[in-house]
């Protein structure tokens, strides 16, 4: 089954995004409730607040069936930098380089958009997703030991300074 790349909204995403982040990250390191709900909250606002002219989220689909995700959320873009959220594959489809394809459009549109700077926060122990963040020129910033997603893992902040097109 071809995958097809779409930018923006779709009814069901919210949940499936939401759905995809839970039980993944529930198996790797048992985040829990507060972890869902924290994803469900925040992408609900994000996509409440969404502005094309500011904002991406692309999905991938395969069969009309949302099987990864990204977004750049560019409302503190200026002063702080864009920042890269959502960014997860479901089982089946990592290591089929939709990875490559969703990060390479959110690099893209910062580009575009005359970002100057994205960051990411995630932790350590991702080593697929961290190779695929330096492939692209992110670089680790800042550790720190914290409890963002509800239980202690070793924060990690990259950013990617944006070259001009």
């Amino acid at each position: 089954m071809p995958i097809t790349i779409h930018s923006g909204y779709l009814p069901g995403c919210v949940g499936r995004i939401t759905e995809l982040h839970a039980t993944y990250y529930h198996h790797l390191v048992g985040f829990g409730l507060y972890f869902e709900s924290k994803v469900a909250r925040e992408l609900s606002a994000f996509c409440e607040d969404y502005s094309a002219d500011r904002d991406g989220l692309w999905l991938a689909l395969r069969s009309g069936r949302i099987e990864a995700s990204i977004a750049i959320d560019g409302s503190h873009a200026h002063s702080d930098g864009a920042h890269l959220r959502w960014f997860i594959a479901s089982d089946r489809m990592r290591g089929t380089g939709v990875g490559n394809v969703l990060l390479s459009s959110a690099v893209d549109f910062c580009r575009s958009q005359r970002y100057e700077r994205v960051y990411l926060w995630t932790f350590e122990g991702l080593n697929a997703a961290r190779h695929l963040y330096e492939k692209f020129g992110f670089h680790l910033v800042r550790q720190q030991v914290g409890t963002q997603w509800g239980s202690v893992v070793n924060e990690q902040r990259f950013e990617l300074d944006v070259p001009r097109a």
